[in-house]
């Protein structure tokens, strides 16, 4: 490939590793674990695979290793650093012995099932360290339920004989990690599968996994462009700017940002559902400091609105709910219904709460409820323009306020979405030494005959060699959760915790930057110089973490 100066000089960067990885280990156990909700469903559905312990590697004695083959999935969306992670787990099977094999299916968990793989050879892991997307072997959403999937897929791994699968990917990909573990430990098939833990969402995280691996990138990435737009901002005073972020199951990206940046305004969905306010209320709450910096003569401004804001109003999250529930049941009979008549014919069918609730939504945000639906049968909320809903909102509200002369300034909109451009950024120091730790973990995990693993590195805003590398059973994140209308066992995702540290940092400041004007300008990401610019986590970590 042609390679741009930043990736030349990116390629000989070498990733920090824990000191307890960097010679032969040997595992330490810890207490048998369950799962955080649901108990007796999880385990009825995990015999094999639940109620396993902790585990920590430490510096152990050099062992001889036979070598072995194993197959490595990208699964979902992109994140920062997904490429490391596979460079750990080559270089920790190599580590073992030399005669290891890895080989990566082709466009995610369908590439199992489809026989669509290649070897994963030292030229082409080397073409990739470092760097950033997941187009060394592709991503995919392929979810894996069936029992013909598993055959299938076992059919492949039989034929090149891999004795160990990882599946690197988000709560849902690594629930099927731990399904697909269950599987191959109940039929006794040979087949360690391991999960890693992808999402720049950041709400695949717990007590054993401090953070998803392209978050900290991410997160930069996004603070870069906000601060930028927010000395443009302020260079020309004349805007609002309404910037919606990803993060459609918790607002950690927002959060982050804020930190990051001190923005006017960031609406924190998890807060919204705890104080029960309607889409008026947030709404009013946005105008009246829009009001109050415009009596200062300050018609300018930013918001951070987290992509799944919408699901968090209470009142919205029960018609969603509702939707999500009677679009399963009903899948067949809406899609017979004629295009322009199924707003009335939704209408019709709802709880009268919902039915009123649903017919007051603009057309086009009522639309992306019911027509456009995920692969798990659910609402996809980062097509609603929440950004541009509520300024329009903001807008009548303010003329309205004119014109009871509680208004005095002028208010002009712009809109962003911040996803796509954060998911594939080449990744921070932290996020290149963190995923090549996660995938040498793999590999570790695997040589000790482990599976239904998580691989785990924690103490992560301490210097990475007192990093601390081992596992965490993947049934232990698991709880049971509504899926196309029926109870599945899924990872539990993590949202803001409004007692924690990064909210209650952020609470002390937000009044004051809501009127002053007092923003932060990041910049981009630094890879080389000061190891204070450089290696720094995340706001969200170290204030996690008391540092």
């Amino acid at each position: 490939m042609t390679k741009s100066a930043l990736q030349i000089a990116r390629a000989a960067y070498q990733p920090k590793l824990p000191k307890a990885l960097k010679g032969a280990v040997k595992v330490q156990e810890g207490e048998p674990t369950q799962s955080v909700a649901d108990q007796e469903a999880i385990k009825a559905l995990f015999p094999n695979t639940y109620g396993m312990p902790l585990i920590q590697f430490v510096e152990g004695e050099a062992v001889d290793f036979p070598a072995i083959n194993v197959g490595v999935i990208l699964s979902g969306g992109q994140a920062p650093g997904g490429h490391n992670v596979i460079s750990g787990l080559f270089d920790g099977i190599k580590s073992l012995n030399k005669d290891s094999k890895l080989y990566g299916f082709i466009l995610g968990p369908g590439g199992l099932v489809d026989h669509n793989y290649m070897e994963l050879t030292s030229e082409i892991i080397d073409e990739y360290r470092n760097t950033g997307g997941f187009d060394i072997i592709g991503s995919g959403r392929t979810k894996l339920e069936a029992q013909s999937q598993f055959d299938k897929g076992l059919e492949i791994i039989n034929q090149l004989g891999i004795k160990a699968l990882v599946i690197i990917g988000g709560d849902d990909s690594n629930t099927n990690a731990c399904v697909l573990a269950e599987y191959y430990a109940a039929k006794n098939c040979g087949v360690q599968v391991i999960g890693c833990p992808k999402t720049i969402d950041g709400d695949l995280k717990n007590e054993m996994i401090e953070t998803s691996f392209g978050f900290d990138t991410a997160c930069k990435t996004y603070a870069e462009v906000i601060g930028n737009i927010q000395r443009d901002c302020n260079s020309a005073r004349k805007y609002w700017h309404f910037i919606k972020l990803m993060g459609r199951s918790a607002s950690h990206i927002a959060l982050e940002c804020a930190l990051q940046v001190q923005p006017n305004v960031c609406i924190v969905s998890e807060e919204v559902e705890a104080k029960e306010m309607s889409l008026d209320d947030v709404v009013t709450y946005v105008a009246q400091i829009v009001a109050d910096r415009a009596a200062q003569g300050n018609n300018f401004g930013t918001v951070l609105i987290p992509e799944g804001l919408i699901e968090f109003i209470p009142a919205m999250k029960r018609l969603i709910s509702e939707l999500n529930d009677f679009l399963a049941a009903n899948a067949s009979e809406f899609a017979l219904i004629k295009k322009s008549h199924q707003r009335e014919y939704i209408i019709s069918k709802l709880s009268k709460e919902n039915s009123d609730i649903y017919a007051s939504l603009p057309e086009g945000v009522a639309r992306q409820l019911t027509l456009d639906r995920d692969p798990h049968g659910n609402v996809q909320v980062s097509l609603i323009e929440t950004e541009k809903l509520l300024s329009d909102m903001v807008a009548v509200k303010l003329a309205q306020w004119k014109e009871e002369g509680k208004f005095v300034g002028k208010f002009a909109a712009q809109h962003h979405f911040f996803g796509y451009e954060g998911r594939c950024a080449a990744p921070s120091n932290f996020d290149a030494d963190y995923c090549y730790s996660l995938g040498y973990t793999a590999s570790m995990l695997i040589a000790n005959g482990k599976t239904g693993y998580m691989s785990s590195v924690r103490n992560t805003t301490a210097p990475a060699e007192q990093w601390i590398a081992g596992g965490v059973p993947i049934t232990m994140m698991m709880n049971m959760e509504r899926r196309h209308g029926e109870m599945k066992p899924v990872i539990q995702k993590a949202l803001v915790k409004l007692d924690g540290a990064p909210f209650k940092a952020f609470a002390a400041q937000r009044e004051n930057w809501a009127i002053d004007t007092d923003y932060l300008y990041p910049g981009p990401i630094q890879y080389f110089g000061p190891t204070e610019v450089c290696d720094q986590a995340t706001k969200t970590l170290q204030l996690e973490q008391g540092k």
